[in-house]
């Protein structure tokens, strides 16, 4: 059977639209789409009519038209809704009290992509305290984590290393659907509001993306496809390296690279790297790649393209850790961390906020063993998997 998400059963089924007598906003994206593709926008609209004052976006903007970290989006007047559109990637990452004004329910409806340092769950747990000393309710439309709610990895974020990529102690592959974070936040984060959830039917944790039903609408410009969901939590950290991560490619965050890199001189040495360690279910394809605009912009990358060719097997935080280890031996003095600012943090190093500790660093550029790596995942793993088990919603 179809999945069916949160912002269809509201729109589809009075039981849960009577539920809101208020006035209501709602904080939505490009991907807030319907099972046949019409915007949320439209389907709340229709739902609430005039009730509907007011609408938030997250980062990179309404309809995901904004590119980098720190590209703020304006506040602006929807001429066709005829409605105000707050951006919470701006001078605020929180609804203020002056935004909120006058509404009584809170209909967030964000697709996430299952990564600690995908900044839309913070823009749901800022939501979320917002609301709260406003008497605000919040309503979350659940969606689907489309690389599955099964695998939980990598290691839990240090809060010393709390940031806007990287808010709370969860792992870099953290399982959850936007809702069952929404739960964790308020259990155990003392994130305090009056939350209402609408799950999703059909759904089970072993589901990815392209087992749902649904159609994919890209969450954010460098998110186009489920594959470059599923790799991005590999190679999202080479984005604070002097490797290109893709952008200005067709296959940005899927592909990495470097001017100094011949890919075919170093494929079997990195297969047999990965091999030995038993690391398996991808291919590192050999390429080379032009950017149109970002790191080298018009010059020639020798890279890699990461093809999965089996999730169940495939570890994108261990696989990443262990590029980017044998990357720099690679590289040399080429290879360097990029210094700050970086997500609105100004002196630690965007590697260690993006890996929410300095060890994986000092991991990489001290050659670490494999073993080690394993034990840094193990560091509170245990609380986590033991506090996550309270509050799941689905099988």
């Amino acid at each position: 059977m179809k999945v069916v998400h949160g912002l269809d059963r509201l729109a589809n089924d009075k039981s849960w639209s009577t539920k809101f007598s208020g006035n209501v906003a709602y904080l939505c994206s490009s991907a807030s789409i319907s099972a046949d593709y019409s915007h949320g926008l439209h389907l709340i609209k229709k739902t609430f009519g005039s009730r509907l004052k007011k609408i938030f976006s997250p980062q990179h903007g309404l309809f995901a038209e904004v590119q980098d970290n720190m590209k703020e989006s304006d506040h602006f007047f929807h001429s066709y809704f005829q409605l105000p559109v707050f951006s919470l990637y701006s001078e605020t990452r929180s609804p203020t009290c002056e935004m909120l004004e006058g509404i009584d329910h809170l209909i967030i409806d964000l697709q996430d992509v299952g990564s600690r340092v995908y900044t839309y769950i913070y823009t749901v747990a800022l939501s979320m305290q917002a609301c709260g000393k406003e008497g605000v309710e919040v309503v979350i439309l659940d969606r689907p984590n489309p690389i599955g709610g099964d695998q939980v990895e990598g290691n839990i974020l240090n809060t010393e290393y709390s940031s806007f990529v990287g808010m709370f102690p969860i792992p870099i592959r953290h399982g959850l659907t936007m809702a069952e974070f929404a739960l964790l936040a308020q259990k155990y984060f003392d994130i305090e509001c009056k939350l209402t959830i609408i799950p999703l039917l059909n759904w089970e944790r072993s589901f990815y993306f392209d087992n749902t039903g649904l159609p994919w609408v890209l969450p954010s410009p460098n998110l186009p496809s489920l594959d470059t969901a599923i790799v991005y939590i590999s190679t999202v950290l080479f984005e604070v390296t002097s490797l290109s991560e893709g952008r200005g490619t067709v296959k940005s965050l899927e592909t990495i690279g470097h001017p100094d890199i011949e890919p075919f001189e170093w494929e079997m040495k990195l297969k047999k790297t990965f091999n030995e360690l038993e690391l398996y279910g991808f291919v590192l394809r050999p390429l080379h790649f032009i950017p149109t605009f970002d790191k080298y912009m018009g010059k020639q990358c020798g890279g890699y393209q990461i093809h999965v060719t089996d999730r169940q097997l495939f570890t994108p935080w261990k696989v990443a850790q262990v590029l980017l280890r044998e990357i720099k031996k690679i590289l040399g003095n080429s290879f360097h961390w990029i210094d700050p600012p970086f997500e609105y943090e100004h002196e630690k190093l965007p590697i260690d906020i993006l890996n929410g500790t300095g060890l994986l660093r000092n991991w990489v550029d001290s050659n670490g063993r494999y073993d080690e790596l394993i034990s840094f995942e193990s560091i509170g793993m245990e609380d986590y998997i033991n506090k996550r088990k309270t509050i799941l919603l689905y099988k």
